[in-house]
């Protein structure tokens, strides 16, 4: 039986490579539970949807209307998490590298809610002086900011560098976000300040970060990797990603400050690549394989929970799958991991942005 599950994977790689992560075993016990839908201790579980979890966190963002970035929300999960929440009333803040793209989802969204409030603006999260300049011109629109999703990513097969001379899917998963959350959470503390409404950041993962080991997560070598494997760099990122959360959650209490930073997996997610093969043999695999896969909208479930749930109130630097909260691997809960990463990234941007020292 595992053998199947795993000439599946070989064969719809890379939408659904989290699974290799799992052994026999638990792969079983996932599987069942997916196939099942059992729910969790939040009510929500594998085949919740997002705007069934945004429905029911509605009263939220009724006395007060709520603003929201999204990255990456052009296309998939990110979509129907800017869909999903703007059909509850929270004005969505779309940055989108194809400005055509992000306009058309406007349109759906306006279709679908003519009263949502959807901002479009240019960003390239790959490039640290693009980011830069979206949030100085967020920040000149005078507007609150009270959720920030950090949804954007790439799996990329071949070695490819940014502008800046990063690895593309380290700086793209990994460092945009990261300059992107520092620049913008001191606005997301004020408004919290001002509102009294916590403040949310959701760092998108996934539990194929538990393949990192520590021997291969060095920094300079996720900058500059020698031999590059496409799988590996995707693993790499969505480790940081986590770390990220627990150290930024940290740093967050010692502030007293009233917003908070989780890490979601939104599971293993249906995408196009299964109208791409025809064939009695190709169908049949792929139509086990779509049983174990989740739609967008259940693969968008976790991030509104994250968002919205009032049961995520005072959360912070916690791991959520399938809308509750789960284990990540013993790497990515190593406090001095996170910071040591922290510092790097730190002392890095601030060399190549701003030429000032760490």
């Amino acid at each position: 039986m595992c053998s199947i599950y795993m000439l599946v994977v070989a064969i719809v790689l890379p939408c659904c490579f989290e699974i290799l992560s799992l052994n026999c075993g638990t792969l079983m016990k996932e599987t069942l539970r997916y196939l099942a839908g059992i729910v969790g201790p939040s009510g929500y579980g594998s085949k919740s949807t997002a705007e069934q979890v945004a429905h029911s966190c509605s009263y939220l963002v009724d006395s007060q209307r709520l603003t929201a970035i999204i990255t990456g929300a052009t296309s998939g999960i990110g979509a129907e998490t800017a869909r999903a929440v703007a059909k509850r009333g929270v004005t969505v803040v779309i940055p989108a590298r194809d400005i055509k793209k992000a306009a058309e989802l406007k349109e759906r969204i306006r279709k679908d809610n003519p009263n949502a409030e959807v901002i479009l603006c240019e960003i390239d999260l790959s490039s640290l002086a693009s980011v830069k300049r979206f949030c100085n011109e967020f920040l000149a629109l005078g507007l609150p900011l009270n959720i920030l999703i950090n949804n954007a990513g790439i799996f990329s097969q071949k070695l490819e560098f940014s502008e800046d001379k990063f690895e593309m899917t380290f700086a793209t998963n990994y460092l945009g976000h990261y300059l992107l959350t520092e620049m913008l959470i001191e606005k997301m503390i004020e408004t919290a300040e001002q509102t009294g409404i916590q403040g949310r950041i959701i760092n998108l993962s996934s539990v194929i970060h538990s393949w990192v080991g520590r021997d291969c997560f060095h920094f300079n070598q996720m900058l500059h990797p020698i031999n590059y494997n496409g799988t590996r760099a995707y693993a790499q990122s969505k480790l940081a990603t986590i770390l990220h959360a627990k150290e930024i959650a940290k740093q967050l209490k010692a502030k007293n400050a009233n917003v908070t930073i989780n890490a979601v997996h939104p599971g293993i997610v249906k995408t196009g690549i299964f109208r791409a093969h025809k064939g009695f043999i190709t169908d049949s695999i792929f139509f086990i394989a779509s049983k174990l896969l989740k739609s967008t909208s259940q693969g968008a479930s976790t991030s509104c929970y994250v968002a919205l749930s009032p049961q995520v109130e005072g959360m912070s630097g916690k791991y959520f799958v399938d809308c509750n909260e789960s284990n990540c691997s013993v790497l990515a809960n190593d406090e001095s991991e996170a910071r040591r990463l922290w510092r790097q990234t730190r002392a890095l941007i601030r060399r190549r942005l701003y030429q000032t020292p760490c």
